[in-house]
């Protein structure tokens, strides 16, 4: 501090990288960024970092995370969802609604949101349902979730499609009011009854149902054309076919108000990780071919697909370790994502760091209007940042990840890039790689 006093809630970031740019100093004061420059004097009683080597980014930020509490709190807390969110690197999540009661009234959202300010390790957004118990037959308190304390800005049914063509045509029209969002799970439910996994030669090998990629395009086709209709907006879900990105692409060019997300694992599993029927690859959308991975990763460096959201789903392991045909879809992902993202884009130079900021930080705050989140690194911005060693790789061990659950796809593999901080509002959340000492925010 110039004025001779000390700041001991100060944090000097020394020699880091941002956007992977030329190394600088980044000082952090009351929440915000105080300075950048080459070199900066350690103000009285700031903490230190040594940020050589590493790269600077804005707080991550996932629009799509199941956080399972209330109701199901033996898979994932708000607190333990939050914990592995920060070590991975997260300043902010969207938490889905399908709990138990569903969050579809203004009491269950404010609950998660004041579950979250408990656990004080990220930002918990809730999302509302768009149906009465996400049961698809009537809509929810659109309108008093928006206006409630927890200020509701995305709404979805997500693990089931609203289907019924008028009931997302008035749930479009509602939350165009208030410039929400609806998050669609596209599933055609005639067209998946009984599926078990991607619809192909292998489905019909291995005996299991199949999950046709039509399900998933008829319904994105459908709901951009409902959008346009009603001039409102509308976002896919883990979008995992290449023809649903030729049927977005087709969309944005008409001037449709579509975004789309990717998950990670979309992006580097395909469908033959169900040969062996290990549950574990059981998820919704199911995996599918290297062909439309391919497509995914291009999609995504080329703006089509507008971001990464993990589709964090943790299940307890009644749930998971049993028979394919009876295991519940879903895989970890808050801890691994930004790892999938530097092995599958970074590292092929399909998206550089600031690519990497846009998809993972900038857009999803944008989508989900956070205003403090997915800002530039810049003085006087929020400090909510994320500081990752690139070179670094680490083992995933599922029982080693803060999640209740160990449902990773990723156990035993080596993924390259490691969180190495977190700072929510200018506090440290995760220092070395593991969880700093919590503090009131």
């Amino acid at each position: 501090m110039t004025d001779g006093t000390s700041d001991e809630t100060a944090v000097l970031i020394t020699g880091t990288r941002p956007y992977g740019g030329d190394p600088v100093d980044v000082l952090l004061s009351d929440g915000r960024i105080a300075a950048i420059a080459a070199v900066l004097a350690r103000p009285d009683g700031a903490r230190v970092i040594d940020g050589a080597g590493t790269v600077l980014l804005p707080g991550l930020v996932d629009l799509h995370t199941h956080l399972r509490e209330p109701g199901r709190e033996d898979a994932e807390t708000v607190a333990s969802g939050s914990a592995a969110a920060a070590l991975g690197g997260y300043t902010a999540v969207f938490a889905m609604p399908n709990t138990e009661p569903v969050a579809d009234t203004a009491g269950v959202v404010e609950q998660v949101r004041r579950l979250g300010e408990e656990a004080g390790l990220v930002d918990v957004q809730p999302i509302g349902a768009v149906t009465v118990g996400r049961k698809g037959a009537k809509l929810a308190e659109l309108s008093a979730m928006a206006n409630s304390a927890a200020r509701v800005r995305v709404f979805s049914d997500d693990g089931d499609c609203v289907s019924d063509p008028l009931l997302m045509r008035r749930a479009l029209e509602y939350v165009k009011a208030f410039d929400g969002v609806i998050a669609q799970h596209a599933q055609e439910p005639r067209l998946t009854e009984g599926a078990q996994m991607h619809e192909g030669e292998l489905s019909a090998r291995l005996g299991l149902t199949g999950w046709p990629a039509v399900a998933e395009e008829a319904i994105i086709a459908r709901d951009c054309l409902l959008a346009d209709h009603v001039g409102s907006r509308v976002h896919v879900c883990h979008l995992s076919t290449a023809g649903s990105v030729d049927v977005v692409a087709a969309a944005k060019a008409r001037g449709t108000r579509v975004t789309a997300e990717v998950t990670p694992h979309h992006l580097v599993l395909t469908d033959e990780r169900a040969v062996g029927y290990d549950p574990v690859f059981k998820v919704n959308p199911p995996l599918r071919t290297d062909v439309d991975v391919q497509r995914l990763r291009a999609a995504l460096a080329d703006g089509t697909i507008d971001i990464v959201a993990t589709d964090h789903a943790p299940h307890a392991v009644q749930d998971k370790e049993c028979e394919w045909d009876q295991a519940k879809p879903g895989m970890l992902g808050l801890q691994t994502a930004l790892s999938v993202v530097v092995d599958t884009m970074v590292r092929p130079g399909l998206l550089d760091w600031r690519g990497v900021a846009r998809v993972m930080s900038e857009n999803p705050a944008a989508i989900g209007g956070l205003a403090d989140h997915g800002r530039p690194i810049a003085v006087g911005e929020p400090a909510n940042l994320t500081l990752v060693d690139p070179d670094a790789t680490w083992t995933v061990r599922g029982a080693e990840l803060a999640s209740l659950s160990v449902n990773t796809p990723f156990e035993g593999m080596e993924l390259p890039g490691r969180v190495v901080a977190t700072f929510l509002r200018g506090r440290p959340t995760v220092l070395d790689g593991t969880l700093a000492a919590v503090q009131a925010v």
